[in-house]
């Protein structure tokens, strides 16, 4: 590393299955992926940082930042692994989070499974305080009624309570009073506040987000603080930033107040890769697919931006069917994520049909091939059935397949039920997860008004590369990009996303009544706390700031989206919002009601360090492939037969190099499986570019 050079940088991203390392040295990458450590993930992280670091010779105090994302926070809620969790609300709404919208996702399944809160009953404690909508205070807090509930807090065994006042975004100080109270004689108690973790209306939403913070927030908080000793005790000397869901790298220390804002950390960084590759693609279009060992997730991406929604919600009882899950309030890039990874196990139902997941093998015993403890057939094992997976490769060749065990346990459990081949029965499971990632792509662009076939697909991920193909032949899609490391692809994209914070406060008011002087005092309070937390991770970096307001006509149920203008606001504004408002609306529904008052429910704003735009890559001259590095024999399913395919490392291919399906291009991290369908170019950055052939054109 020269004097002028920039220093090394790490990002880490812990998954269900794998952990992945990123070393970037600025001029190359160097990675590593290793099984996670459930038990303490830190265990996996160190283990992929010791790796990194040894085969590039790189001493720990040259690194000048870690990137870390990780499911960890959306796993304590899926397996409801999280803290002992009490809710403090105001009295009268105990029971808001078990009533929810007071609707039903399907409304005719008399059999319907509701999400179950975070808090059961016994732990919803009420106190008496009333705030009205405009933070007038109707009902004074009532401390002695506070002060009672400690013995019941202890008695329940509270671990961390959740503190959610209605309309407490409109007035936080009762809200504070009760956390200082609670503080005062319980001081190693986690906390998490309303007003802090949510200042929004609607009150379900932002208790159902204050809960599920208060939830993970303990083990959270303990894991990052391990994380950062471990890194100290090794000599780091570097800030350790957080990836969260909306996009953005934060504090650590942010990071341990609002965990709940990591949920979709490493689904995060994957969409930002994908618009990485698809700006250098100079596609428009495209569909982020990641595939990783517990869960497949896709994101409709457009003129290289991901989309985004202020909710999300998580562990749904009905796959497809928003209103089933837990709604989180938070900023997330918007994706449909299923239960179907590498690691997700095969059945067969009650109608004896084969079934995917959603429970996944995981790291810990992993899939049969896996040969530690493994007896359930996964994904992973009807790819190393089929031949799509090089056993003395996997993973670099640090970890040693067992291939007779995959075909032992669907042998067991798909084939001979069904009376099929172990073979026919591998290509049986892999093709009943390709249509059920098919069928979430097709509903996810519905959702969003979009054709799926209109798109690319990037695939990334340690097994999005050998379902790409398939995947595509059912959507009707063309082209498909695979970027360089691939397999660590959402820690890669950590390394290019920006440092950033989002915050918004709810403040109901209407354009009859537009006050711009409060306006551009909750707009520097947003500014002010955004900017506390960028400056801390980046400090003296450039920045762009975005400013928005939730608006709709008075009466409605929700609100869209209208940008603001970068400076104070004045009387004139009223007008400026009001035409920025039409314009909006109809663009999204073709008309505007001219007679219909506007209102503002919420205002927000975005802090984020600039970043440099990609270079779409040049064409490359077309040269010759080199031999192939084997022949790989593989189950052809419309042959019924097995079949000999070439079988190309990935770092012995150039630019201009164009692949012939049927082969499979096999890295240390992943393998890309062409079927008779596609061909393959090595793009001028090393991309694998695969075309659908013109006479299988869909």
């Amino acid at each position: 590393m020269t004097k002028d050079s920039p220093a090394p940088r790490l990002a880490i991203d812990i998954g269900g299955t794998f952990t992945d390392v990123v070393l970037d040295l600025g001029h190359d990458l160097a990675t590593a992926k290793v099984l996670t450590t459930p038990d303490a993930p830190e265990q996996g992280v160190m283990a992929g940082i010791e790796t990194v670091l040894r085969d590039t010779g790189t001493d720990p105090a040259a690194i000048g930042l870690v990137i870390h994302g990780t499911t960890l926070a959306t796993n304590a809620i899926l397996e409801r692994k999280g803290a002992v969790t009490t809710l403090i609300t105001t009295e009268g709404f105990r029971d808001v989070l078990e009533i929810g919208y007071e609707s039903r996702y399907d409304q005719y399944d008399i059999q319907i499974e509701k999400p179950v809160p975070l808090v059961p009953r016994a732990r919803r404690l009420t106190v008496p305080e009333r705030v009205d909508v405009h933070g007038t205070a109707l009902l004074p807090l009532d401390e002695q009624a506070v002060t009672a509930l400690i013995p019941a807090i202890t008695e329940l065994g509270t671990e961390s309570i959740a503190i959610g006042f209605l309309h407490a975004y409109a007035n936080p100080d009762h809200e504070r009073r009760t956390r200082d109270l609670i503080a005062d004689a319980l001081p190693a108690i986690s906390i998490s506040i309303s007003s802090e973790v949510c200042p929004e209306v609607r009150e379900y939403e932002r208790l159902t987000t204050t809960a599920a913070n208060a939830y993970v927030r303990p083990a959270m908080a303990r894991y990052l603080g391990r994380m950062r000793d471990r890194l100290t005790g090794q000599k780091f000397q570097c800030p350790v930033l957080l990836m969260t869901s909306g996009g953005g790298l934060t504090t650590l220390e942010t990071a341990q107040r609002f965990p709940i804002r990591l949920v979709e950390s490493g689904p995060a960084g994957g969409a930002i890769l994908a618009c990485q590759a698809a700006a250098e693609a100079g596609l428009d279009k495209v569909i982020s697919f990641d595939m990783g060992g517990t869960t497949a997730k896709i994101c409709l991406i457009e003129d290289h931006q991901p989309h985004k929604a202020r909710e999300f919600e998580v562990d749904r009882a009905a796959r497809f069917l928003k209103g089933s899950g837990l709604p989180l309030r938070i900023p997330v890039i918007e994706m449909v994520e299923i239960g179907a990874g590498g690691g997700s196990i095969a059945r067969l139902d009650a109608l004896n049909r084969i079934t995917i997941g959603p429970d996944s093998a995981g790291a810990d015993p992993g899939p049969a091939a896996y040969d530690r403890g493994g007896d359930r057939p996964t994904i992973t094992d009807a790819d190393i059935l089929l031949g799509r997976i090089d056993p003395e490769h996997f993973a670099g060749g640090k970890l040693t397949l067992a291939p007779d065990r995959s075909e032992a346990t669907i042998k067991r459990d798909v084939g001979e039920p069904l009376a099929l081949a172990p073979s026919m029965a591998a290509y049986g499971i892999t093709e009943m997860v390709d249509e059920t990632m098919a069928n979430a792509a097709r509903v996810h662009a519905v959702e969003q008004g979009r054709v799926a076939a209109d798109h690319s697909i990037v695939a990334f991920g340690g097994a999005a590369p050998l379902h790409a193909a398939r995947l595509a032949d059912k959507l009707g899609i063309d082209t498909i990009v695979v970027p360089t490391n691939a397999g660590v692809g959402s820690a890669v994209g950590f390394l290019t996303a920006p440092v950033a914070y989002e915050v918004v406060r709810s403040r109901n008011m209407r354009l009859r009544q537009f006050d711009p002087a409060q306006v551009n005092t909750i707009i520097d309070e947003m500014q002010a706390e955004a900017a506390a937390v960028v400056d801390a991770a980046a400090p003296a970096a450039d920045t762009t700031e975005q400013r928005i307001a939730y608006m709709r006509y008075v009466g409605q149920g929700h609100e869209i989206v209208v940008p603001l203008p970068n400076r104070p606001l004045t009387d004139a504004d009223t007008e400026t919002l009001q035409a920025e408002f039409d314009r909006q609306y109809e663009a999204l529904y073709r008309r505007t009601i001219p007679t219909a008052e506007v209102e503002v429910l919420t205002w927000g704003l975005t802090l984020a360090t600039t970043t440099e735009a990609p270079e779409p890559f040049g064409d490359s001259e077309p040269c010759d492939a080199p031999p192939p590095a084997a022949m790989r024999r593989l189950f052809d399913a419309e042959a019924d037969q097995e079949i000999e395919i070439p079988l190309y490392r990935r770092p012995d291919l150039a630019p201009g190099m164009t692949i012939n399906g049927p082969a499979i291009v096999a890295e240390d991290e992943t393998s890309t499986f062409l079927n008779s369908r596609f061909d393959a170019t090595i793009a001028a950055n090393g991309y694998l570019i695969l075309h659908r052939k013109k006479e299988t054109a869909a």
